[in-house]
């Protein structure tokens, strides 16, 4: 219909019945049409590499600070994180050394660096965990006021650990020193060592901070289980002297499993008596292949539930 305007035009004006120009577009084509994107959206994989490689700072920032107020109400404060694996290795060599006997084919001065490394390997894996599943559900305050990759938290936290294990390596390397194996060209392999075992624990811990993130009650249960696999890992004792005389294959798959791998490996670059003996066939691809799996596999599958982290 039309009406005429006070200097004679004409004006067209939509009859009632005319329907909105939106009428009938569903949310996503309204979206589209007026450049509407959902807050919080996940981003694809290699944007968010991208991303996650932009607050490569504030990972590092994060992770230092965290480790400077660990232990800032003890009176020993950064002692600390040497002390705590060394006793905790001196009750082992007490248990399991002198009672039980587990030091059965080695000698006292290989024996003692063989299970303080163990120790402190397998310590870095048990942090990376334990701090992986309280990565998310921890920090839902950091989560829900600001905007960036939840997947700096479980890699902060593991690079925090990495950081930890790195001042009670100096430790180890006097111990293993004091009991007569001195650096060689093997001393070398810890760098590789370590990298590789880094990878494995950050993807473990994404994983972990995925399923702790919507399960708080895991932290609670992960003691538990950190403490059966540290039994299987051979920590206090060596695995194939241990089995002697069992199915081979119990042997193949407590050594293949990821944590004894990489003690094993650091026990070979520090320990002179510790040979190729005592270690798996394939060693180093068994080693490469559980810090590739674990590392992209964890990263996309936390990257998945990226959304989702803060909410509910």
């Amino acid at each position: 219909m039309s009406e005429t305007t006070h200097d004679g035009g004409v004006a067209v004006t939509a009859s009632p019945s005319t329907p909105p120009p939106d009428d009938g577009l569903s949310r996503a084509e309204l979206a589209a049409k007026y450049g509407l994107t959902v807050s919080g959206a996940r981003p694809g994989l290699f944007e968010y590499v991208r991303q996650l490689w932009g607050r490569r700072h504030f990972i590092l920032a994060f992770s230092q600070a965290k480790l400077t107020a660990q232990y800032s109400q003890a009176k020993l404060g950064q002692l600390w994180q040497v002390a705590t694996p060394l006793l905790n290795a001196l009750v082992y060599f007490l248990i399991f050394g002198l009672i039980l006997e587990a030091d059965r084919g080695f000698e006292r001065h290989v024996y003692i660096p063989f299970l303080v490394t163990g120790v402190f390997v397998f310590t870095f894996t048990q942090s990376s965990v334990m701090a992986g599943v309280r990565s998310i559900s921890g920090n839902l305050g950091l989560v829900r006021a600001l905007h960036f990759p939840r997947a700096s938290l479980p890699v902060s936290f593991s690079l925090q650990q990495l950081q930890q294990l790195l001042f009670s390596m100096i430790v180890l390397f006097v111990i293993t020193i004091g009991f007569g194996h001195y650096p060689r060209l093997s001393w070398l392999l810890i760098v590789p060592v370590l990298a590789l075992q880094f990878l494995f624990n950050t993807g473990l811990a994404m994983i972990m901070a995925r399923l702790g993130s919507k399960t708080p009650d895991l932290a609670q249960l992960m003691p538990f289980v950190m403490r059966t696999w540290m039994y299987a890992s051979g920590v206090m004792f060596s695995i194939p002297v241990m089995l002697e005389g069992k199915p081979a294959w119990i042997a193949d798959v407590l050594q293949w499993n990821p944590a004894a791998i990489y003690m094993d490996l650091m026990r070979f670059a520090l320990i002179d008596g510790y040979g190729n003996d005592y270690l798996p066939n394939h060693v180093w691809a068994v080693a490469l292949g559980w810090a590739v799996l674990l590392a992209v596999g964890g990263f996309v599958y936390f990257w998945k539930a990226e959304e989702r982290y803060g909410r509910g």
